[in-house]
């Protein structure tokens, strides 16, 4: 049997970093997990800390934000493994309350949005049969949370290139100041995290019949709240799981058999959220 290749996002704390530790944890010892981030010396911390035994932990730096960073990595890992078998995309930019959206706009979807869809652009090719690729996501990720008049921005999309377009349109209105007077949500996690679920919906529509006849699974994932030091500036977290407690659900899509309802969806516990 081939050995197994992982790679995850935004590794080196909080739920990336405890997605990579229960990866190494169940996968075997012929298995590479790539932990990635931004910093060359938290990779290596986290790579330290990492639990012995089960797969082998290797840090590789990956700035999503950076345009050619995923193609990159992903040319890497091909040479050297051929292929990949699950990829979590976890990166995220991190914002306070204090923030003010027009500033942080242009950094905040370079990661988060088109971060997600290079990493889906360039990773996708690469799965092999079996593989998962799951986007890291949230419940405020569905068209519940936009404005009816806003729905058809997203709704529908067939190419990330058209994902891409309307993430641009939105934040540019950030930028602009124009997105407070009309009916975009004052939060901008909103239409970012919708923004990341129709980029999994529209790369699984082109996907869907060559993925069902491999046994491929692609999907976006909401872990809940989660008791970290980000979300408690927003939110009182104190009873929230911890980052371990989060991914079990997450590692049981990556590793435990598919549900075929969960292709193209956000799934959040084994349940697929409604998009609409």
């Amino acid at each position: 049997m081939t050995s197994q290749v992982a790679l995850i996002t935004g590794a080196t704390q909080g739920l990336g970093r405890a997605l990579a530790e229960g990866l190494a944890r169940r996968l075997s010892p012929d298995d590479t997990v790539y932990l990635t981030g931004r910093a060359p010396e938290r990779i290596a911390a986290a790579v330290e800390a990492m639990p012995a035994g089960g797969a082998r932990v290797r840090g590789e730096v990956l700035d999503v934000g950076r345009p050619e960073a995923a193609a990159l990595v992903a040319d890497r890992i091909a040479e050297r493994h051929g292929g990949v078998d699950i990829v979590f995309g976890n990166a995220v930019m991190r914002v306070g309350p204090e923030d003010d959206p027009r500033v942080i706009a242009d950094a905040y979807t370079e990661v988060n949005n088109f971060g997600t869809t290079r990493l889906l652009r360039a990773f996708g090719p690469l799965l092999r049969d079996g593989g998962r690729m799951i986007v890291v996501a949230s419940s405020l990720g569905t068209l519940h949370y936009l404005a009816p008049v806003l729905h058809d921005r997203f709704d529908g999309l067939s190419s990330l290139d058209e994902v891409d377009k309307q993430v641009a349109a939105w934040r540019d209105a950030v930028k602009d100041g124009s997105a407070r007077g009309g009916p975009w949500p004052g939060f901008v996690n909103i239409p970012s995290k919708i923004g990341q679920v129709a980029a999994v919906r529209a790369i699984a529509a082109q996907r869907r019949e060559s993925d069902r006849g491999r046994g491929i699974l692609i999907a976006a994932a909401c872990p809940g709240m989660i008791n970290t030091p980000t979300s408690a500036l927003w939110w009182d977290v104190s009873a929230a799981p911890s980052p371990a407690e989060a991914a079990v659900a997450l590692l049981g899509l990556a590793l435990d058999p598919i549900d075929p309802a969960h292709y193209g969806e956000l799934v959040r516990h084994g349940r697929v959220l409604p998009w609409k």
